[in-house]
Parts: C-alpha cells; structure tokens; sequence
C-alpha cells in the first residue's frame, strides 16, 4: 500500500507526562493528539501497547493480543466510578524525566487492584454489560491470557516453562481445575483488559477525529514467556517439557558485533501454513483494532530468519532459515484484504527480501543516521529514495538524533555538514529538514529530535538489558511555539493535510469499538 504524502511523530505512551509515574491514556495523551493537530501531522507512531514482562520491553510481552495495564489513567479510572478520587490523593514523588518501572508497577497495580474490587462490589448494570461484552467477543485469546497470568501470579511471576509439568503441557483436567480454582484472579485479567481497550480506543478515536492516524508495532516473534507459546506450542519450537529448541536474533550488524541473541521461539511454519496462518490473522486483526497502520518488526524474518541453537549464549552461531516468504502475504491479502503496512527493512537485506516487500507493494524504511560515511551510493541518503518508503531521522533503537551527531566519527561528521550545505549548528532540524523534503511519502520524526535532545532522551540501547523504554516527556515542552514551528515545516514539504476531519461519535459508539469483534 502506498500512502500520502505526510508526516508524523515517534512517541510511545508511557514517555508522556503525568503525575503517576509513567506516560497513561490520561488527559496529557488527549493533549499530545491536539499538539499533533496543531503541528499539521498525520500520524503518531507508538510502540507495541502489550503488558510488558521483565526488563519492560514492549517488544517481550506476555501476549501479543492483550493491553499493558500500566497504561491504564486512574484519572480516567474515577470518572468512571472505579477509584474513589481519595485513592489519588498524594501519590509518590516519581520523576518527571524518567519512568522508574520498580518504582511505578507496585503503586498502580495497588490502584488497578482497587479498581478491581470496586467493579465487583459497585459497577453499574450499563457496565457490566459492557465487561461481559468484551469477554465475550475477546474469549478466543482472552481465556488463556487470563489464565495464564492468574497462573504466573499463582506461581510468583516464574516463567511457565518452570510451572509444574501438567501446567506446562495444558493437561485437560490440570487445566480445568486451574480456572476453578484461580476464577478470582483470571476476572481480575479480564477486567484490567476492558479497561486498557475502553481506555485506549476512547483515545485512538479522538485522535482520528482529528485527522490523524496511529502506527503500531508487531513484532514478528513472541516472547518465549508468553500466552501465546504456552497456549499454542504446537506452533513454535520447543520439546515435550515447553523449552525452546532454536530461538531467534540476529547476525552480528550496525549495533552488535556478537549480533542480537533476541531468545524468541522460533515459528513453526509449516504447522502455521497447514493451518492457513490463522494464528496469525487473528493477531493482524486484534492488532488493527487498536492501530491504523502496522509496523511488522523485522520484516525481513518472513523472507528468511536467523535461527541460533537454544543453549548458545550469543549469535554468532546461528544460521538462515526459510521462512514463510510470498505464500504468508497472499493468505494474509486474501482473507483480510490490502493491509495498511510498512516493512521494517533495516540491517542485512537479500535481494529476495526486496523483492517480497516489493511484490506486496509495501514501504520500507530509511533510516538518516546511517546514510553518512561511505559515499552517495549509501541507499540511507535522500537522494536515492523512492517514494513509497518512510523515512526517519532515527527509530526507537538509534540514539537521538544530537546524541548520534555528538559521539559520531569525524568521517561521519563532515559527510553530513557536506550533504546539508551548510553548518547552522542544530543538526537535528537540519536532518529534520532533510527528511521532510524527501521524496519519501512518509516522514517520522522521534518527539526528542524535535526538541534537540540529546542521549539522555534516547528509548533503547539494543543489547543492554535494562535501563531502557524510561524516557519521559515533560509537558511544557510541548509548547505552541514547538507546534507552529512543526507546522511550518510541515507545510513548506507539503506534508500537511487539509481535508475535514470525522465528527466525534457518540457515546454509545466507542462503547460498541470497545467489545465488537474485529472483522
């Protein structure tokens, strides 16, 4: 799919402001969207919005279906009756500039325990017809996610593969007897999911009444510890007691010389084909409930994949392996249609990657700090663009546009201040500039380039274990005079977008976006 010519911002929700700790779907989420509208954009991309396991990845989550309760505003939770507003009264001295996860999941999981307790006891008929909705519509993945997280929380957070040995192979009647058993918590599940997806598309609504569209990640693994390979482990690699054979990361590259050990089991995709990818299309189709526009993490893995033994302690070992190649997206057009999709391309790419990307007519990625250094056949510069790709100054997993410039060789240095023309001294809106006046039709810009941030600003460092997705915006950086400079940018690149945007629905309509099933 090719899209219009536009542009947009990089900004997951957990780095917006707010007074809980980390970034909700609270008000500052709402005035994020009008500070886009104000600045002429189109779209804002975001992270994957799943509930986060150890290290707070997005991108090792315990399910690729099911929202990450962190997420959740309490503001929002009473308005809605849920939380008494005493409940908020003097919440802890968290950072403004940094999300503190151990800090942050004890003090609101304390408030989405409360909130819990007070659905059963007090919720309005209006509401539990709206719970019972949603679980009923959600059920193909939301029983086993519920499940599977009463289990953990049975088993204190310990990953499923170290359960007992009934658990780990789903014994019927072990099973059975688990959601008896555990009935209190896996509600608890359930509720905690109502409310994210409520909540989330309340806000993804408002922000396409605006005008503007939301891009969101797949990763193409799952996470090992996960809902989604316990409860399918005829689809994935691993041996009769639930432990992986060959996991997933990538050949030494740009950011490791060891490569990336990511350690998520691998698909089995024969399995996966004999059952017309419907694992797999059940996914695309939860995930475009919450977005407009998919992201598929390392598109290359489709074409062909890296596959390193389980027991190996980096990459360097692994090997390429087939993967499902043209055969995945003809299923995938045929049942769900042209899909709103960009590839992420980056690293090593084959010709035979192009070329599936290409045959689907999908945009790929362009990233600007890797176009300097080795010459003008670099196909990272502007000038060898076509125009169905999209462009960045940089993603999630680069540095901050200052951050890369500063600590960049001299080679690296020179070659840009070249390729600009000129040194006005703020490199970032210089590379701002040099993307938005690409012929690229697409052009995302990361929320601290626009802000001249340096390293202190930057998301992921990949390889480093922790410390990473803490980034937090303070709000008075997003100040009219930010929008109106955006805005003029924007509109001299002809990125802007003019048409009238919907009307807001009523009510009664975002509870219906809020339990209908996908179609």
């Amino acid at each position: 799919m090719e899209y219009p010519r536009s542009s947009g911002i990089l900004l997951h929700p957990t780095s917006l402001p707010g007074s809980y700790g980390i970034g909700d779907f609270g008000e500052p989420s709402y005035r994020f969207v009008d500070f886009l509208a104000a600045a002429g954009q189109q779209l804002w991309q975001i992270l994957p919005l799943g509930p986060t396991s150890f290290g707070d990845s997005p991108y090792q989550c315990f399910s690729a279906f099911a929202g990450n309760p962190l997420l959740i505003s309490p503001d929002r939770l009473v308005e809605e009756g849920l939380l008494p507003a005493g409940a908020l009264a003097n919440p802890p001295a968290f950072s403004p500039q940094r999300v503190e996860f151990g800090q942050v999941i004890p003090y609101k999981r304390a408030l989405l325990d409360q909130a819990g307790e007070n659905f059963r006891a007090n919720a309005t008929p209006l509401q539990r017809r709206e719970f019972e909705s949603f679980c009923e519509f959600n059920k193909g993945w939301l029983e086993d996610f519920a499940l599977f997280m009463a289990l953990k929380e049975q088993h204190g957070g310990a990953p499923w593969g170290s359960w007992e040995l009934e658990l780990v192979q789903r014994q019927p009647e072990t099973i059975q007897k688990a959601r008896q058993e555990l009935q209190p918590l896996i509600e608890s599940q359930k509720f905690l999911q109502w409310v994210f997806f409520k909540q989330w598309l309340a806000l993804k609504q408002y922000a396409n009444s605006k005008g503007i569209k939301i891009i969101g990640d797949i990763p193409i693994f799952v996470a090992y510890d996960s809902a989604d390979v316990w409860s399918n482990p005829e689809l994935f690699f691993l041996d009769d007691k639930g432990q992986p054979t060959i996991i997933a990361g990538v050949p030494p590259d740009y950011f490791s010389e060891t490569g990336q050990l990511w350690g998520n089991p691998l698909y089995r995709w024969d399995v996966l084909a004999r059952n017309g990818y419907d694992w797999w299309i059940r996914r695309l189709r939860m995930t475009l409930t919450q977005v407009d526009i998919v992201r598929l993490d390392h598109f290359r893995g489709f074409e062909d994949y890296w596959a390193v033994p389980a027991t190996d302690t980096t990459a360097i070992n692994g090997r390429w392996v087939k993967g499902p190649g043209a055969a995945f997206f003809e299923t995938v057009n045929k049942v769900l249609g042209d899909l709103p999709m960009i590839a992420e391309d980056l690293g090593l790419i084959s010709k035979r990657v192009a070329r599936l990307r290409d045959n689907f007519n999908l945009p790929g990625m362009k990233i600007l700090q890797f176009a300097f250094g080795i010459g003008a056949a670099n196909p990272y510069l502007p000038h060898n663009y076509s125009r169905n790709v999209v462009v960045y100054t940089g993603s999630h997993d680069n540095d901050t546009t200052l951050g890369w410039f500063n600590s960049a060789s001299e080679e690296e240095k020179n070659e840009t201040l070249k390729y600009i023309g000129f040194d006005s001294g703020d490199v970032c809106w210089d590379l701002i500039r040099l993307a938005y006046r690409s012929v690229a039709n697409v052009a995302i810009v990361p929320l601290p380039d626009f802000l001249r941030l340096g390293g202190e600003a930057r998301m992921n460092f990949p390889g480093k274990a922790s410390g990473n997705w803490g980034w937090r915006l303070k709000q008075e950086a997003l100040s009219s005079e930010l929008a109106a400079a955006i805005f003029e940018i924007t509109e001299l690149y002809g990125r802007t977008y003019q048409a009238a945007a919907p009307e807001n629905e009523d009510e009664d309509a975002l509870v219906d976006l809020a339990v209908k099933k996908p179609k």
